[in-house]
């Protein structure tokens, strides 16, 4: 049997992209992301809110289509809900990272 060759074997681990990679610190990145993240928080309290047997809700009953727009506007609800400041945990996540982000970065 011969041995594996350089071709088979992984590529060693480029400098800086695994856990030892520099801290993200551009605040506009940060914000984009705890927006984001606000955004499935508030999608997931909106699904939440009412059940598999309650579809009817928004008057879709059994409509398949109507299930299809209904998780889209609750989609679309949460984005803008988000974007607008929401529950005003994307502003809390944001002044954290990038306080975090900073202090790393200085000392």
């Amino acid at each position: 049997m011969a041995p594996i060759g350089p071709l088979l074997s992984p590529a060693p681990p480029e400098k800086g992209t695994g856990l030892d990679a520099p801290a993200k610190s551009d605040p506009a990145k940060i914000e984009r992301a705890a927006k984001a993240f606000e955004s499935l928080l508030i999608g997931q309290i909106l699904k939440a809110s009412h059940t598999d047997g309650s579809s009817a809700w928004m008057g879709c009953e059994d409509d398949p289509a109507g299930d299809t727009a209904t998780e889209l506007a609750e989609e679309q609800l949460a984005q803008a809900m988000a974007s607008s400041g929401g529950l005003g945990l994307a502003k809390l996540i944001t002044q954290g990272l990038t306080t975090k982000a900073l202090t790393k970065e200085g000392g």
